[in-house]
């Protein structure tokens, strides 16, 4: 099985990990290693593909699977919480896995330099552009200065084509925003959004500058990747990160 990892360097205790399509136990169309309770597959299947997550990551734990809905909502972890609705989790306890879930919208993996913090946040367009970042990083005791950021795999630009509204939106927030959209010149009032320069005009905005990835696409590398956008029912990937005791 194998898994994506961070281009980042920091403490050897802080451990981050993106998973791919393949390697699991789910059959067509949640091919192979679904990870999404909620998206039709058989429970027994992505049930042993959190097994497996657990087995083959040496995972401190069982991870805990949020009831993502393009919210602002930040859990911090560890949490007596049942209902798990939010779309971000942040921790500063050894041995907490916060992990998120993705098939196209952006997984946002954060570490702080020294090993001792970290978060992961779900940002598609909606969240992103309502401030699930920034509600993130507001949860760190470190400076904005000492967090690194790892852009872990999403739709790419090219294959991401949204409203005018969208556009509108982000502009609104930030008028910068109108770099990270090109005209799609053969349809009215669409255009391609980058997510990752998205991302990182938010992030940069908070004063986080040590930012790696987003060089992948989910649309466009099928072998590898789970793309809603492009194939409507289809299985979940995971990002995740967690931290043991920095020595």
């Amino acid at each position: 099985m194998e898994f994506l990892k961070p281009n980042w360097k920091l403490a050897n205790n802080v451990h981050a990990l993106s998973t791919l399509r393949s390697g699991g136990v789910s059959v067509a169309p949640y091919a192979s290693f679904n990870l999404g309770a909620h998206v039709g597959d058989n429970p027994s299947a992505v049930a042993a593909n959190r097994t497996l997550l657990l087995e083959k990551a040496q995972l401190p734990q069982l991870p805990l699977y949020l009831n993502q809905t393009h919210s602002t909502t930040v859990l911090r972890l560890p949490t007596t919480a049942t209902a798990l609705e939010a779309d971000a989790v942040y921790t500063d306890q050894t041995g907490q896995v916060c992990l998120v879930m993705t098939a196209d919208c952006l997984p946002v993996l954060f570490a702080t330099e020294d090993g001792n913090e970290v978060a992961a946040a779900h940002a598609g367009w909606r969240g992103l552009c309502d401030g699930i970042l920034e509600n993130t990083v507001a949860q760190f005791h470190a400076k904005p200065s000492q967090i690194v950021v790892w852009l872990a795999p999403a739709i790419s630009q090219s294959a991401f084509r949204v409203g005018g509204e969208v556009r509108s939106a982000f502009i609104q927030h930030d008028p910068q925003a109108a770099l990270a959209f090109e005209a799609d010149l053969t349809m009215p009032d669409k255009y391609f959004a980058d997510l990752y320069l998205l991302a990182r005009q938010r992030l940069k905005k908070c004063g986080i500058h040590l930012i790696y990835g987003g060089e992948c696409c989910t649309f466009s590398q099928k072998e590898r990747f789970f793309s809603y956008r492009r194939d409507g029912v289809t299985g979940r990937m995971a990002s995740l990160i967690w931290f043991e005791e920095n020595n």
